[in-house]
């Protein structure tokens, strides 16, 4: 069996941290949402009357939310850009947002589009929606279109997501693309501002192709490129706690990756009826030119069978993404604090931080440590310290407060704090520690919650 050694990776060297490009990003797209309703402007002239009014009101609305639909699949390209200098979670989050808009503004550009024609032809709703989607062009495909977002925007809630398998909830997010592709006809055949104004079609078709030309390369071909290149396949598997367990992925030129401790993969495992599902899973340990390790706890199906997965099996992977890494840092001392398998990226950071480091490390009891071992071996090869806040011996929790952090680490206000674990757990170390007065900045933290 094949394992990843603890403390035998090159001393941890000073890195810089880099600013990250959060900021213009969120700008570049608000000036887009802004161009856009200056377009409106420009080809607007009086608006006289209700049906007029509501007629602009939704071609404001409609506007923008094709406007929306570009931005929400730009987001699900996986650009290197956005998931590892801003932050996967952080990108996910931005990606619920715009959802969340696109359906709003479409909900609105439907209702105040009917009202209007429905005002101006002095006919009923229901006339007026049965002639403009049967009648009107590309409006047949647009109805298809619409009904595929509001069943994506439901299935996304966060009431029905909690009652639906990753699996099905992964699928139907990905028809996303077919209801985006579905709609772009009838913004070019029926918008106003795009009639007769090769400019404004011109940019709003560069618009499309372009987004599609970053799902193209970074969700198919750069994949295909980086496994045909480097032929992963697992090595071994080992258990390391109850229902954890690590698998080793053998590959060539795995430095050629770039990928750095705190990282993860999305990785597919073909075989066991795991090919069919793409699941993030963060390196265990700093990747080697040969080997990268992940280690799973048994959360669900696809979890559950990484302990059957054989050696041999072929592994397709996505990646690197992420920003948890060492390049946040801001200072010479981190404070790592890990609950449960959220330990995964934190040991690998734990070896390769430079300065001084401290781990934290939260479990129900010490059967529940997983990579302990490695853990210690860690600590006494760089001179670290490792701490556990284990449950007492009727169950009862530690707390982790703002008190107990700043008794436990002296100076925590200077320290650079990486969290990982469960959302809960985050949420309220989180809370502990801005009220221990550590910075916003020096708090880093990524989710892997959808």
């Amino acid at each position: 069996m094949t394992t990843v050694d603890a403390g035998r990776a090159a001393p941890p060297r000073p890195l810089t941290a880099r600013r990250s490009p959060a900021g213009p990003v969120l700008a570049v797209l608000w000036a887009g949402a802004a161009a856009v309703v200056a377009l409106w402007w420009a080809d607007t002239g009086a608006v006289v009357g209700a049906a007029g009014w509501l007629t602009g009101a939704g071609r404001i609305a409609g506007l923008l939310c094709g406007y929306a639909c570009a931005v929400l699949v730009g987001l699900m390209a996986r650009v290197p850009l956005l998931e590892v200098r801003i932050g996967s979670d952080r990108v996910a989050r931005w990606h619920a947002m715009a959802g969340r808009y696109t359906v709003c503004l479409l909900v609105a550009h439907i209702a105040l589009i009917l009202a209007g024609y429905a005002a101006q032809d002095r006919a009923s709703l229901w006339h007026e929606a049965v002639t403009v989607v049967l009648d009107y062009p590309e409006m047949l495909k647009a109805t298809a279109g619409t009904v595929i977002l509001f069943a994506v925007g439901v299935t996304s809630v966060r009431a029905a997501r909690r009652r639906t398998s990753y699996e099905f909830w992964y699928y139907v997010h990905l028809l996303t693309y077919a209801a985006v592709f579905l709609a772009f006809g009838h913004q070019l055949a029926l918008g106003e501002e795009f009639n007769g104004k090769p400019v404004a079609t011109a940019v709003w078709y560069a618009l499309y192709l372009g987004v599609a030309a970053l799902v193209l390369w970074f969700r198919v071909l750069a994949p295909v490129r980086l496994n045909r290149r480097h032929r992963l396949r697992v090595e071994s598997v080992q258990k390391e706690a109850p229902g954890v367990y690590s698998v080793v992925v053998r590959g060539r030129h795995l430095d050629e990756l770039g990928a750095r401790p705190g990282q993860f993969f999305r990785w597919r495992f073909l075989g066991e009826g795991m090919g069919w599902t793409s699941t993030p899973y963060s390196l265990s340990a700093p990747p080697r030119p040969d080997l990268l390790r992940i280690t799973v706890k048994a959360l669900g199906d696809h979890s559950a069978a990484v302990a059957l997965l054989r050696p041999g099996t072929r592994v397709w992977a996505e990646g690197p993404y992420g920003s948890l890494t060492a390049e946040r840092a801001t200072g010479q001392r981190s404070l790592l604090i890990a609950a449960g398998v959220g330990i995964t990226p934190l040991r690998a950071l734990f070896e390769t931080l430079p300065g001084e480091v401290t781990l934290l490390y939260r479990a129900r009891g010490a059967e529940d440590l997983a990579l302990g071992g490695e853990l210690e071996a860690i600590a006494r090869w760089r001179g670290a310290q490792v701490l556990y806040a284990l449950n007492g011996p009727r169950g009862e929790r530690p707390s982790i407060t703002a008190e107990s952090l700043r008794a436990t680490f002296p100076g925590l206000a200077d320290h650079d704090v990486y969290i990982c674990g469960p959302h809960g757990f985050a949420q309220d170390v989180y809370g502990a520690l801005r009220a221990a007065g550590v910075p916003d900045r020096r708090i880093h933290h990524e989710s892997f919650e959808l």
